[in-house]
């Protein structure tokens, strides 16, 4: 019997490289309505809850008649926000989708739906195959590695692993975990290759425990500066979509 998934989308107003970033307008729609529309099409998910600490955020997800939660301005990470979240409500199966992912993918949201299903499975994430190597010198690329079982290995903003000449894994920062785990993971301390790459899934492996990472055919064009919302309006006309 499937159990139930919860995915919540955690955003902040105050990003150092964009803020502002999850109203800024793309096509006309601010970014965090793109992030909802996209998750409340997968079927897999039950329910869907943005979290955030910026009451413009929170106001502007409720006229959309979508359901948003105020969380504790405090958390060191997005997974922390999710955690507080998920401790306050009864589904098995959490989601992690990052707000800054307007055109998420609903394979990889299916696949990250399915794979916590398994119980010895803490927590799983995305990457995909990259083959244009000079793009492995941008910093907002996360690289991953991946034993033979498809588990990450470390994950980095510099290339991984050194002298890959044909092709590097980067990571897509979705997320899906055993509510146990996330509930966990809230209370373990910053670690230090966290805080050096500034990556909290890195805390994950500092602690001894496995991420099943899930591969899919491109990665998905997320907002990290102001730049990019241009790249997703391009793709949106392009590709036909509003």
């Amino acid at each position: 019997m499937k159990r139930k998934v919860l995915a919540v989308i955690p955003v902040r107003f105050g990003s150092t490289r964009f803020p502002g970033k999850p109203l800024a307008l793309i096509a006309g729609k601010p970014m965090i309505q793109r992030v909802i529309e996209g998750v409340r099409v997968c079927r897999s998910i039950d329910r869907v809850i943005t979290a955030t600490d910026d009451n413009r955020i929170f106001e502007t997800v409720r006229a959309l008649g979508a359901e948003a939660v105020m969380t504790s301005p405090d958390h060191a990470s997005g997974t922390e926000r999710v955690a507080e979240v998920a401790a306050a409500l009864d589904y098995p199966v959490v989601l992690n989708v990052q707000g800054d992912e307007p055109l998420v993918d609903r394979a990889a949201l299916a696949g990250l739906a399915e794979a916590p299903q398994d119980p010895p499975l803490p927590m799983a994430s995305v990457m995909a195959r990259i083959e244009d190597i000079s793009a492995a010198a941008d910093p907002n690329r996360v690289k991953v590695v991946v034993d033979a079982s498809g588990h990450a290995l470390y994950f980095s903003r510099a290339l991984i692993p050194a002298g890959a000449s044909d092709f590097f894994f980067q990571h897509v920062g979705l997320y899906g975990y055993q509510r146990d785990f996330i509930l966990r993971f809230g209370r373990l301390p910053l670690s230090r290759l966290e805080q050096i790459e500034r990556l909290e899934q890195l805390r994950v492996l500092e602690n001894g425990f496995r991420i099943r990472m899930i591969e899919i055919p491109r990665p998905t064009l997320s907002v990290d500066v102001p730049e990019d919302i241009m790249r997703v309006e391009k793709f949106l006309k392009e590709s036909g979509s509003r």
